[in-house]
Parts: C-alpha cells; sequence; structure tokens
C-alpha cells in the first residue's frame, strides 16, 4: 500500500504549523501524528490506503468515487498523497469547523475541475458518487436519483441563472437548508 518507512518524528516547525492553523492541543496533535505514522509509517496515505480507510465506514456502499473527490480536496500541493500536515488540516475542518469552513471546504471538492464554480455536471458527480458510497440499503439514501437530486439543488442554489454556482450561492444555498446542508456534506458530523 505504500506505506513502509522510517520512524519519523513531528518537525517543531509542523506541529507549531498545526497549533496555530488547527483548533487541537500538541498533545492532541503528537496522539494524530502517532496515530497516522501507525498507518502509513512513511508518511504518505495514498489513493489506494484512503479508500481503504473509507470502506471500513461505508462497508455496505462503493466508497471509491468519493474517496477520490476527497482525496483531490485533501492533497492541498497534488502531489499524489496526503502528508500529515494535510491530513490533520483535512480532519480539523471537516469535524471541527464552522458550518461555514466546512461548506467551504465541501464546495473545492464539488469543484472538481478547479475553476471557481459549480456546474450541473459536477455536481451530479459527486451526488453521485455520495449515493453511491451509501449504499442502497441504507436507510439515509434518498429516494430520488442522483440526477434529480442534482438538479434540484442546483436549480435551489443558482440565484441568477447563469447555470453556475458560486461559493457564495453555494454557501449561502446550504446554510439556509440543513438538509441540503448534511447531503452535500456528508463528511461532517
Amino acid at each position: 500500500m505504500g506505506c513502509m518507512g522510517s520512524k519519523q518524528k513531528l518537525s517543531k516547525e509542523d506541529l507549531e504549523f498545526l497549533k496555530a492553523h488547527t483548533r487541537y492541543d500538541e498533545a492532541t496533535i503528537k496522539e494524530w501524528y502517532k496515530g497516522f505514522r501507525q498507518d502509513c509509517p512513511n508518511g504518505k496515505l495514498t489513493p489506494v490506503k484512503f479508500v481503504d480507510m473509507y470502506k471500513m465506514f461505508f462497508p455496505s456502499g462503493n466508497a471509491e468515487e468519493f474517496c477520490d473527490h476527497v482525496f483531490r480536496t485533501f492533497d492541498m500541493d497534488k502531489n499524489g498523497y496526503i502528508d500529515f500536515k494535510e491530513f490533520l488540516l483535512a480532519i480539523d475542518v471537516t469535524s471541527a469547523g464552522t458550518p461555514e469552513e466546512k461548506l467551504r471546504w465541501a464546495f473545492s471538492m464539488y469543484d472538481v475541475d478547479g475553476n471557481g464554480v459549480i456546474d450541473l455536471q459536477e455536481m451530479t458527480k459527486i451526488v453521485q458518487a455520495i449515493y453511491d458510497m451509501l449504499g442502497t440499503s441504507s436507510p439515509s439514501k434518498p429516494q430520488d436519483s442522483a440526477e434529480e437530486r442534482a438538479k434540484t439543488i442546483f436549480a435551489r442554489m443558482d440565484e441568477n441563472g447563469d447555470n453556475q454556482l458560486t461559493q457564495e450561492e453555494f454557501l449561502k444555498g446550504c446554510l439556509q437548508d440543513e438538509e441540503l446542508s448534511k447531503m452535500l456534506n456528508p463528511t461532517a458530523s
């Protein structure tokens, strides 16, 4: 799985960066680091290992497509793996972030091509990945198709009718509709 290598300590500079940019204290960061290094001794979380981890949380569904999108969003420097800093920054936002921070993160996941807006095709792609991840037997999976759901969501959010969602339209639409917010950000707790 590409997780072999040396026992490395968290650098003082990475520790200080994470203390400044997450809601975690030094002891918590060190604890997370210990766990991360156990799972990935070389300090690199690969896409394959990432999918394996997600499958534990969604055993009845197909998490791979969704994981591709989450991985792309976590891999901030686009080098093909997630290092500990990227990992902890993402965990912080997705678990301890404010609703707005979580939605900004979700927006970057939906913006598949990275052009700063979400189109209907991108929305459909992610909604389908969420449906696949939930699996057919999940009680939380909606009854409508991914395409229908994406069109409904999109129409509700696209205030100016230009067939693309800006980050502001996305945030406003989600913050005004709790069900929509939960659906569009399945990593949030």
